[in-house]
């Protein structure tokens, strides 16, 4: 099995993943244009809201029943962290596949995103996902390079074990608007990681009935149990971005102390005359 963490955090342009690693990063999401503000209503400045996912790959070999063209069945997919639903947050996802496959693009519209075929070979997926209209205008790329054979080249290919590869990321929405926090501030798949300090938050729109969400959800998944669990990469990223923010403060905190102290020495200099 192959794990990793990064954080995705939208640029200001065309949003990009850096590509898996496992260092903690984060890409924000890309500020609406004028005319999207409009439709995405007010926006709360200095907000972040987080939604951590995972995205990957179970990969079962046929055994016996391989053929030359067909020695593997897997599914691909994007998941809640926690295997939460992500319906709230994303529309519809595509799946880019290689071109020999027929119709190759293949959009699912509704959670959970996922996407299986069989195969022999192993081929990068493009996942492209679109968010609702108040979350943010602009989809996010995501790159998946197949897996199903497994790293070590000694190791013997079994029908019950899979291959799995999957890696951890967080997609950051930088001054959301007050429609969509209002909509997803109780969700269990979002987290809110900064809020300012003296904000009112908006009224919480009720979270949908329990039962209808887990229709989404994966905690039930026939594939849960291979799994990854990546709370500690959740807990470890909150922690950077805290320590981060600690650390800026203490910059800010030292330029004004220095800028005082400039100020005193002048002062002292001038009752000096």
């Amino acid at each position: 099995m192959t794990n990793s963490s990064s954080s995705t955090k939208h640029g200001q342009d065309q949003p990009e993943l850096s590509g898996p690693t496992p260092k903690s990063q984060r890409t924000k999401m890309g500020k609406s244009e004028d005319n999207d503000k409009k439709n995405l209503g007010k926006k709360l400045k200095d907000v972040e809201i987080s939604i951590p996912i995972v995205y990957g790959n179970v990969a079962f070999w046929l055994g016996k029943k391989a053929s030359e063209y067909q020695s593997h069945k897997w599914t691909v997919y994007v998941r809640g962290a926690t295997n939460e639903d992500l319906g709230t947050i994303i529309k519809h996802a595509v799946f880019q596949l290689h071109s020999s496959f027929n119709n190759p693009t293949r959009v699912v519209e509704s959670p959970p995103f996922e996407l299986s075929e069989s195969g022999w070979g192993e081929f990068e997926v493009s996942i492209t996902l679109y968010f609702h209209s108040d979350v943010c205008d602009k989809p996010l790329n995501l790159y998946h390079h197949l897996k199903l054979y497994p790293e070590d080249e000694n190791s013997s290919m079994s029908t019950k074990k899979p291959v799995v590869v999957e890696f951890y990321d967080e997609i950051v929405f930088p001054d959301p608007s007050e429609a969509f926090l209002a909509r997803v501030q109780n969700h269990p798949a979002v987290n809110l990681p900064r809020l300012p300090a003296g904000l009112t938050l908006p009224p919480s729109i009720p979270v949908e009935d329990a039962s209808k969400r887990r229709k989404g959800d994966t905690k039930d998944h026939s594939l849960s149990q291979w799994f990854m669990n990546f709370s500690e990469a959740d807990e470890l990223l909150q922690l950077a971005a805290a320590r981060q923010q600690v650390q800026a403060h203490i910059a800010k905190l030292r330029r004004q102390i220095s800028l005082i102290d400039g100020q005193h020495q002048q002062f002292k200099s001038s009752s000096d005359l």
